[in-house]
């Protein structure tokens, strides 16, 4: 048998090293600077940059007398310090793991190793980190993309201000005729159809408000063009079907927009349209030759039309219509020179007339009516006031003319007439019962002038039931007569008043 030669211990001690040392250069190449651990658990072999084949081999007793390496530096051997260099090792790693997505703006890291995060909210909705601009590779301090100036349909940093560029003559697209140019806003000018359809609800609803200015600015920031001459006779063929007020603001209209929007041959040559389109305006409104007639005479009197514009005409009309308008416009003027104030001739709107004219026009009315009898002026009168909200004073005052009056005529033409007021619905049920109960309240002062007047009511109060204008209600309210009574002879002769 080949005997198995003799090694000694020394000698396998200095094979191993050697490898060591053979293995460690070998990782040395691929990472120098670096310490490895292997074989043994306390043997550490340091390898220096300077001097490779500088190897010293340590055997420890205690890992804590060597030392430890913590986040790339070596630190010797004490408690503290290796304790504080971890958590802020720890620290750094777990600041350096965050995104910038899932980290607040301005994390820092304190003195001892804390993490201290910023005001901002940590987003946690995919949206959030979906539009949030900053970096998402894990690095720089998570702070925006370029200052907050990058992003899609960012034009730069938020108050940032632009100077303006400077052309470039050698620029191949550079025209000198652009340097001169002047841009402006350029309304193009309506045609007729458009004219219509934006003018006339601008008329309407100034019809509504009455406030001129405010149309003067809404026709200003049109472009009318050719069309100008045209919005005063759309005003008046818009008024001819409306109420007597509406006429009236209309003549208003006119007189205000005389001058800052039209001028007075505008004015002129929109009356003469209307004029030649009497023939298709009188098949809706029969009295628009009238009625335009009361138009120029009151646009001669604001002095937004010439005074011989009437008598221009003069042996030049062929149509009937034009005739009667012009006819109708110099009577009016001549009765303007006579006293007559052609600018009150249409009237004041129902809601602006003094509470004591109305009063007095419902009275000339209901006189108007007893001598006519005729019910369907009347209604019409009362309509033309405009004032539905005061019809209980036309209730008011009709039955007082009953209590005044001494024969049954009036009696039953008043009854006859809020009867038709009543079923028409010109004067509404509310109206109607205001209207009794304000008679109720002032009978006993109406009683002192007619001493009747408590059994007149009753038998009017009956009347109205039994014919369907008042309720069972309103009459069970009607105030009654008091009597005098002697009680009896033991009472010592006092009067007792007593309501039956």
């Amino acid at each position: 048998m080949t005997e198995r030669p003799h090694v000694s211990r020394q000698t396998t001690k200095n094979t191993i090293n050697l490898l060591k040392y053979l293995l460690f250069c070998i990782l040395h190449t691929f990472s120098p600077s670096r310490v490895y651990f292997c074989l043994f658990p306390l043997s550490v072999i340091i390898i220096n940059n300077h001097n490779i084949g500088n190897v010293k081999s340590k055997r420890c007793k205690h890992w804590s007398d060597a030392g430890q390496w913590i986040n790339g530096n070596w630190l010797s051997s004490s408690s503290n310090s290796i304790h504080e260099a971890r958590l802020k090792a720890k620290a750094k790693r777990r600041l350096r793991k965050n995104s910038s997505r899932d980290s607040g703006r301005g994390d820092s890291l304190s003195d001892n190793g804390d993490v201290v995060r910023g005001t901002s909210a940590t987003p946690t909705s995919p949206k959030s980190k979906l539009l949030d601009r900053k970096s998402r590779l894990g690095k720089g301090r998570g702070l925006p993309k370029k200052g907050g100036a990058g992003g899609k349909g960012v034009w730069g940093r938020s108050g940032e201000v632009y100077e303006p560029e400077e052309v470039d003559e050698k620029d191949p697209n550079y025209d000198e005729a652009q340097e001169n140019c002047v841009y402006e806003t350029v309304v193009p000018p309506l045609d007729e159809r458009d004219f219509e359809k934006t003018v006339t609800p601008i008329v309407q609803e100034y019809f509504e408000h009455g406030d001129t200015n405010e149309v003067a600015e809404l026709l200003a920031e049109l472009n009318l063009g050719p069309m100008r001459g045209d919005v005063p006779s759309l005003a008046v063929s818009l008024a001819l079907e409306a109420k007597a007020s509406h006429r009236e603001l209309t003549s208003r209209l006119l007189a205000d927009l005389c001058g800052p929007v039209l001028s007075r041959n505008d004015m002129e040559n929109s009356f003469d349209k209307l004029l030649r389109e009497l023939p298709d305006l009188v098949l809706d409104t029969p009295g628009a030759p009238q009625l335009v007639g009361q138009f120029i005479a009151r646009a001669v009197s604001d002095q937004i039309l010439s005074k011989s514009y009437v008598e221009g005409y003069k042996g030049k009309v062929d149509c009937e219509y034009t005739r009667a308008a012009l006819d109708r416009a110099a009577v009016l003027l001549k009765m303007n020179m006579g006293g007559l104030r052609i600018d009150n001739q249409w009237g004041t709107g129902g809601g602006q007339r003094p509470v004591i004219q109305l009063i007095k026009e419902m009275n000339l009315l209901l006189k108007e009516y007893i001598l006519s009898g005729d019910s369907k002026e009347a209604e019409r009168c009362l309509r033309d006031l405009e004032v539905p909200h005061f019809h209980h004073e036309f209730v008011y005052e009709a039955i007082v003319m009953v209590l005044e009056s001494k024969g049954e005529k009036t009696f039953k033409m008043v009854m006859q007439l809020l009867k038709s007021l009543s079923v028409s619905s010109v004067i509404t049920v509310d109206q109607m019962r205001r209207g009794y109960e304000r008679v109720y309240m002032d009978i006993a002062e109406i009683n002192i002038d007619v001493p009747r007047a408590y059994f007149i009511l009753e038998q009017f109060v009956d009347k109205s039931l039994s014919m369907g204008i008042i309720d069972v209600k309103l009459r069970d309210v009607c105030p009654c007569r008091g009597r005098k009574r002697f009680v009896s002879e033991g009472d010592g002769g006092i009067v007792k008043l007593e309501s039956y």
